[in-house]
């Protein structure tokens, strides 16, 4: 296991108790199993008390259990294939996997709250309504994301969302990007290759780039003009990004306010279309 959390064990191993060092020989040998357990399973799985545990915890470093296991997390999470995170995951009750899930989610997001760079977000906002052309980029898990973002903004910019369905045609797409332009790459782990090689091309093309990821060792995040961070977490194999999906919203909502008036405009005129084409349903309403 590679990162702070194994270098940590190595530095204090020697001093830790007869207790700890069975959680830190269990961690090092299953890191995958361990990022998913409480302080309680991490306890029964080792023998200990789930007070040594937090007491490992700290003794390493950490503040606690929590940060410990965040650290953890995030240390492995960008390496784990789609089996070994199923397997990582399998100490899960289908109980508790409900519970876990929506409190991970609540908890990325206020994470995102208390982490995101203020600065970074108003220079991304800037970036945005001064673009000649917005070109947004997310593949794999992070294509839903792109999706999202081109929707909305759409409305408002022009857009391209970038298809890399075929490495080949993402350089197509992306061929006439200038430094009049701005790109926004969206990449989590696990981290594309795709993503990587369309910033590199669009850096050197001169670009703004607004890199949004889960944290700033992320491979996308050094092309970044504005970094935007959005912790993901994983439960089983799915990548769970509902904090990047409200980063992005509130992104599309502050930069629509500053053309409050264009916006306006615009859906009156598309409110009139919907209507005269029965776009959508209205109550009671047959459906065409």
């Amino acid at each position: 296991m590679a990162g702070n959390i194994q270098e940590k064990i190595e530095l204090y191993y020697s001093s830790l108790s007869k207790g700890q060092k069975k959680i830190a020989d269990y961690i090092s040998e299953n890191y995958e199993k361990a990022s998913f357990m409480t302080a309680a399973d991490l306890g029964n799985a080792t023998g200990v008390s789930e007070s040594t545990v937090v007491r490992f915890a700290v003794r390493i470093g950490f503040d606690g259990y929590p940060e410990f296991q965040k650290n953890l997390r995030d240390t492995v999470k960008s390496r784990l294939t789609s089996v070994q995170r199923m397997d990582a995951a399998s100490n899960i009750s289908d109980d508790d996997i409900l519970r876990s899930a929506l409190l991970q989610d609540a908890e990325t997001i206020r994470r995102t709250m208390e982490t995101v760079s203020l600065d970074a977000f108003a220079g991304s906002v800037q970036a945005i309504n001064e673009a000649k052309k917005i070109y947004i980029l997310g593949v794999r898990s992070s294509s839903s994301l792109a999706a999202f973002a081109a929707f909305y903004m759409g409305y408002i910019y022009d857009v391209v969302l970038v298809n890399t369905s075929a490495s080949s045609e993402m350089f197509e797409q992306m061929y006439h990007i200038t430094k009049d332009d701005l790109c926004i790459a969206i990449s989590f782990p696990r981290y594309s290759n795709r993503t990587i090689n369309a910033l590199k091309f669009a850096l050197s093309r001169g670009a703004k780039i607004i890199s949004i990821t889960d944290a700033e060792l992320s491979p996308i995040a050094k092309y970044a003009t504005h970094l935007l961070l959005a912790p993901s977490n994983m439960v089983s194999f799915v990548d769970s990004l509902v904090a990047p999906l409200s980063l992005i919203n509130a992104l599309i909502a502050a930069a629509s306010r500053e053309k409050k008036d264009e916006v306006h405009s615009r859906f009156e005129d598309l409110e009139h279309l919907w209507q005269e084409y029965r776009v959508y349903s209205t109550s009671g309403e047959e459906q065409q």
